[in-house]
Order: C-alpha cells, then sequence, then structure tokens
C-alpha cells in the first residue's frame, strides 16, 4: 500500500482512515521505525530493548496492533502486547515497566478512524520535535521503497500481558475513596475504554476491595461503532443522555469518558455540566495541599484558555500557577521543567506527576469523588466555589486571513478601550490575548484568538466577570472577526 504519511501522521500522534490510509502493512513500517528511533536509541546498556503496545475497542484495532508489533519486533526488540487499555492504561504500562509504548486508538473520531499515540520509555510523549518526525521519514522511504529491510538481530519475542488490575490499584493508591461517605454516580462510557476501566477502578472486576460507590453504567459495551452516541463529552450533544440519567437516578454526579477514556467531563447532581476549569480548580487544591503537608512548594500548570479563577485559586492556596500554551505537547513539558504536581486543560486532560506526569481521566474522576464525599454539600454547590466568572465556550469563524484578522480585532479592541479611558493588556504566548482587567468602570474580561493549524479558523474564547460581560465581550469580538462590525 502507498500512502503519503504526512496525511497520518500529525504534530501530536497518528490518525487516519482504516483502510484507506491505515493498514497492517503500512503500520507495520511505522512500528519498524519506531522501534529504530525511539525504542533502540533508549535500550539500557546490555539490556534487551523492550516496548509496550495497547489498543482501544475499535474492531481494526487488534489487526493493527499485532501488525505494529510485528514491525517492532522485527528489529530485535521484545514487545509486550496489553490488549485492551485505555490510553491512560497503556501511560501506566509505560510508566510502571519503564519502557517506550503504543497505543491505537482514534480517540472521539468516528468507527472508521485508528490511530497511534506513541510514547518513550515513562510515558514520555513522542511527538513532531521529539522523534515522530523522524518516525514518519523513516517509515515513508520504507513504504516509497516497497519493502520494510530486514533487520540485523534476531527477532525480538511477543508475549502478553494484562496490567488492567495493577493500573486500578496504582489509582487506587493515588486518592483513597474508601473511608467517605457513599455515592452513586452514573458514568457514560460512550461505548468506549471507559466501560473497560470504570468497572476495573470504581468497581470489583479487577479484584479489589468494594469502594463506597454505586456506579449506574451508561453505555459500557466496548463498540468501537458507537451506537449511542460519538465518544466525544467536548461537544455538548454528546453529554445529553449523561445529563438526563443524573437526576433520573438521583446521583450525586455524572462522569462522561471520551473514547480512548483519557479525558474526563463531569455533571453534578442537577445534570448541569461542571467545566474543565473548575475541575482543574478543584484537583489543584487538593494536590496543592498535599504537596505543602510534604514540605513541598507546588507547582501547577494550566493553559491560557482555562478561566482565570484556575490561577487565583492556586495562587490563593499557596501554590505557583504557570500558564502555558494549549496542546499537551507544552503541558508535559512545562511539567517536566517546572517539577509540578498537576496540570489542566480546557479540555478536559488532566496531568498528574505521580502519573509520569501524563494524563489520565480516570485519576482526576477520583480526585472530584473524593472531594465530594469528605464533605456534605451537593456538587453544584462545591462546583461553585470554582466557577468564579463566565466562559464562551470555543468558537470558530471562517477566515482568509488569520494573521491580519486578528491584528485589526486587536487594534479595533484597543482602540476602542482608549476611547473610553481604559487600557488592556495584550500577550502572545499562544495567539493573542487581550485582558481588561477589573476598574471602576468596567469588570474583568479577556478573550484569546487562536488560528488553526490545519484549517482556515479562528478560534475565540472569551469570559467575563459576569454573563453581560462575557456576551458583550464575545459579541463585539465575533462581529470584528467576521467583518460586521467595529
Amino acid at each position: 500500500m502507498s500512502v503519503d504519511l504526512s496525511s497520518v501522521i500529525k504534530a501530536y500522534d497518528v490518525r487516519g482512515i482504516v483502510p484507506d490510509q491505515l493498514d497492517a502493512g503500512v503500520v507495520r513500517a511505522v512500528g519498524a521505525a519506531f522501534a529504530e528511533v525511539v525504542v533502540l536509541p533508549e535500550a539500557p546498556a546490555g539490556g534487551r530493548p523492550r516496548a509496550v503496545v495497547g489498543h482501544d475497542m475499535r474492531p481494526s484495532s487488534p489487526e493493527l496492533t499485532a501488525a505494529f508489533a510485528d514491525g517492532v519486533a522485527s528489529r530485535g526488540v521484545d514487545v509486550t502486547v496489553v490488549g485492551l487499555c485505555s490510553t491512560d492504561g497503556l501511560y501506566f504500562a509505560s510508566g510502571s515497566l519503564g519502557v517506550p509504548g503504543a497505543m491505537f486508538t482514534a480517540s472521539h473520531n468516528p468507527a472508521q478512524y485508528n490511530g497511534i499515540k506513541l510514547c518513550r520509555a515513562g510515558a514520555r510523549p513522542v511527538g513532531q520535535d521529539t522523534g515522530l518526525a523522524d518516525v514518519r521519514e523513516l517509515a515513508q522511504r520504507w513504504l516509497d521503497a516497497g519493502e520494510v529491510p530486514a533487520g540485523t538481530g534476531e527477532v525480538g519475542a511477543v508475549d502478553e500481558q494484562d496490567l488492567l488490575a495493577a493500573y486500578a490499584a496504582h489509582l487506587r493508591s493515588l486518592v483513597d475513596l474508601s473511608g467517605n461517605r457513599r455515592l452513586k454516580v452514573v458514568v457514560d462510557a460512550g461505548n468506549g475504554m471507559g466501560g473497560f476501566t470504570a468497572p476495573a477502578v470504581l468497581g470489583g472486576a479487577a479484584g479489589l476491595p468494594a469502594l463506597p460507590l454505586e456506579v449506574v453504567p451508561l453505555y459500557f459495551e466496548l463498540d468501537g461503532t458507537f451506537p449511542h452516541h460519538e465518544a466525544n463529552p467536548l461537544d455538548p450533544k454528546n453529554l445529553v443522555d449523561l445529563q438526563e440519567a443524573v437526576p433520573r437516578h438521583g446521583a450525586d454526579l455524572g462522569l462522561a469518558f471520551d473514547g480512548d477514556a483519557d479525558r474526563c467531563f463531569v455533571v453534578d447532581e442537577n445534570g448541569d455540566p461542571v467545566s474543565p476549569s473548575a475541575v482543574t480548580a478543584m484537583v489543584a487544591r487538593r494536590e496543592i495541599a498535599k504537596e505543602l503537608r510534604a514540605g513541598r512548594q507546588p507547582v501547577v500548570i494550566h493553559n491560557l484558555i482555562t478561566s482565570r479563577a484556575v490561577p487565583e485559586i492556586i495562587a490563593a492556596d499557596g501554590g505557583t500557577p504557570v500558564r502555558t500554551r494549549v496542546g499537551h505537547s507544552f503541558i508535559k513539558q512545562r511539567m517536566a521543567d517546572e517539577g509540578a504536581v498537576f496540570g489542566g486543560e480546557h479540555s478536559a486532560h488532566y496531568y498528574f506527576r505521580e502519573f509520569w506526569s501524563a494524563d489520565t481521566g480516570m485519576l482526576a474522576a477520583m480526585h472530584v469523588l473524593a472531594a465530594l464525599a469528605e464533605q456534605q454539600r451537593p456538587l453544584s454547590q462545591l462546583a461553585a466555589e470554582y466557577e468564579r466568572y463566565v466562559a464562551s465556550g470555543e468558537i470558530n469563524s471562517t477566515v482568509e486571513d488569520a494573521a491580519a484578522t486578528t491584528e485589526r480585532v486587536v487594534a479595533a479592541v484597543r482602540e476602542r478601550a482608549r476611547a473610553e479611558g481604559e487600557e488592556v493588556e495584550v500577550d502572545r504566548l499562544d495567539g493573542v490575548t487581550v485582558l481588561h482587567p477589573a476598574s471602576a468602570a468596567q469588570p474583568m474580561w479577556w478573550f484569546n484568538l487562536r488560528a488553526s493549524n490545519t484549517e482556515p479558523l479562528l478560534r475565540l474564547n472569551a469570559e467575563g466577570a459576569d454573563e453581560a460581560t462575557m456576551v458583550a465581550v464575545r459579541d463585539r469580538v465575533l462581529a470584528l472577526v467576521r467583518g460586521e462590525g467595529q
């Protein structure tokens, strides 16, 4: 099969349509290239090189995983196949075994897609600038030549290992739910890997002691065709079933996982969503307190479109907030650079130093369960402490020239502010962020405009001190972006 790998190997992972863009031959070449570029250079001196591979519930995943493992083994690398797992389950395998890994998943993409998330030993990411471009180049060379050349030594061994119970036990060791009040929680797995991991971590499927939780399952059946709804809780339409089920069952909260279960979304007892920013602040507060008890100065990472409440709460609780660009590679790099205990993104990715600085939706969910169970108020009241401001959510606009449009918006906003006797702050960490601090004349507001890397889109995120302020800023900026106002 001849394929242009630049169409499927992007900045952070591999993603394509099966079999048109990804088939066994393509992923075997990618596996062999991964072994050459990542695994062999990291192999311990005098020891056997080794990698770990897992996959989600998509129909194409077992065949592609086997072909990838064969490609890795062809370079003399031993391969441990852990079978069905969530993406954070693969990160656990990479971290606990100390070897590079590959996870076959297309996350929340439709059923015809599959993909690969690669990592170095200890779950360290492999991205465009950390090896993925080299993997793509080498695999492309082999595919263009029509074959993957034989390795120079013996073929590695391929074995199987079930790490689900160890993964569940590790998460439980980080958040102790055993002594808390009993909670009823509805979990919507969206027919994705949350239906595999939630029974093991929150229930007794892995043979662990029972927790004071009553779990009401929604769509736990593993089905990569996603018969009920897309496994993408970031889209509000995919939360509707959970929002209806929580009050109907009289549950204390609801959890929704995406297809590979590395992201977690939360709804309160009324079925109302709890923003990922509020979850970030809630978990940050718990991790900061733990760090301070241990005598360490806590650092917490947040990306620049999380709520302003996040750095305010981090600082007020004695932590040091560090602001980053959007994207997991930036978060993970700053986590390492700063020795951060925790990191959170607006997209509901949550990163933990105790989990090799990788993202895990299940561990974030356990922190929310613990925070709720350790006090008596309902989640709506608890979450209100962290929902200080009103956010627009991300709004996309199609534009011909994103850079020129952005500069036109900034100039117009600055001019209007000055005409009103106000000043705004502008920074360009990621796109452009314009902040109006609270003043005697106006409440606090900010907005960020970021250009898409792949489409002619500008992405707007806005937040204000109240609904009216946010709506006014959102609508004014959208009108400027779309050429409808000044």
